[in-house]
């Protein structure tokens, strides 16, 4: 983690940033199609994701710069800001995922989101399934990766 990087729960006035971070990575993977307002974005992620999920956030000098979103043994979301990547806040958050859900983490990623699948190999996730897309919203193909952990508590 990167100095001045700190993880911690989510809190009632991250919203906002939230849904910035969200859009602006989902905005940098041209290969999805456009299905949601910006709007629609922002009640969904106040409304259902954040209240449905313990979710975490990076803040990079005071600045939430990434969020992950846990549900069940699903990391279901993890993004970061474009102008935040490659400086250790995925990771950041990627290990948070780890100590919250110690036995077992799975997730599906964007088959053509090459940063994030090799993030999660890198930290010890294995590949277990690729998907054609017609299991997600965007018809996408993706891929699945477990994680079998320690066991250790949380």
């Amino acid at each position: 983690m990167s100095p001045g990087t700190h993880v911690r729960r989510v809190r009632s006035g991250d919203t906002e940033r939230i849904a910035e971070v969200f859009l602006a990575a989902r905005g940098q993977m041209t290969y999805l199609p456009d299905l949601h307002t910006d709007q629609e974005t922002r009640a969904w992620i106040s409304h259902i994701m954040i209240p449905g999920h313990e979710v975490w956030v990076a803040e990079q000098h005071g600045q939430i710069a990434g969020f992950a979103a846990l549900n069940d043994h699903w990391l279901e979301h993890l993004y970061v800001a474009p102008d935040a990547q490659d400086h250790g806040i995925g990771t950041a958050l990627l290990t948070q995922a780890k100590k919250a859900r110690p036995d077992l983490l799975s997730l599906h990623v964007f088959q053509q989101n090459t940063g994030a699948r090799r993030l999660y190999e890198r930290h010890g996730f294995t590949l277990t399934t690729l998907g054609d897309g017609s299991d997600n919203e965007e018809k996408v193909p993706d891929a699945r990766y477990d994680w079998q952990g320690s066991g250790e508590p949380r």
